[in-house]
């Protein structure tokens, strides 16, 4: 099977998604195969379960794709500074993983968007954290050597790519955010090329 990096997100109005193919770009161009997938949305009342297939977009993820990736790319909007009741309740799901170290020694990285610069983005990346640090996964963050990040007025944090996308989400990603995306998808796979060559 040829080494991939998996770009797992959840995405409601449509900027983490743009986010996990902008940071997908980043890995293709550092040479290495990738996967996007998304997770299904949740409710409080089921009346009827989900396809396995969305109709439309990117397909739902699956416990052997994360399993078998090189890497791991992985992104959820805020809510509240925190990540997405569905992002979570899909790793509430991937006990058989944990248990017989299926992620162990693979790198990792986290992207967010928010609706406001003060809407929890750098918590909202840390409560991304804990289930892979579960996992035994090597944490990695968006390096300053990309300038991007020093020079940004918009996302872009140590912990991970971000994004302002408004109050009414109709904010564009920034020529930064978007150059933050790329570089944490290139850095990603370089480091996970590095690892299956060792």
């Amino acid at each position: 099977m040829q080494p991939y990096v998996l770009v797992l997100y959840y995405s409601k109005y449509g900027s983490t998604k743009e986010m996990a193919h902008l940071i997908a770009n980043g890995v293709e161009a550092a040479g290495m195969a990738v996967k996007i997938r998304t997770v299904p949305n949740i409710s409080t009342v089921v009346t009827e379960a989900e396809p396995s297939i969305p109709a439309e977009g990117d397909i739902y993820c699956t416990l052997d794709e994360l399993a078998n990736c090189s890497a791991l790319a992985l992104g959820s909007p805020t809510r509240f500074g925190n990540m997405a009741s569905e992002m979570k309740y899909f790793w509430d799901q991937t006990t058989s993983l944990w248990l017989n170290g299926a992620l162990h020694g693979k790198p990792a990285c986290v992207f967010t968007a928010s609706g406001s610069m003060h809407g929890g983005q750098e918590s909202t990346l840390l409560t991304m954290l804990p289930p892979l640090f579960h996992h035994g996964m090597m944490i990695m963050g968006l390096s300053n050597a990309a300038p991007a990040l020093s020079n940004t007025k918009t996302g872009g944090t140590p912990y991970g790519a971000s994004h302002v996308s408004g109050a009414r989400h109709d904010q564009p990603l920034s020529q930064d955010e978007k150059i933050l995306c790329e570089a944490q998808g290139k850095r990603l796979a370089e480091v996970a090329l590095k690892l299956s060559q060792a």
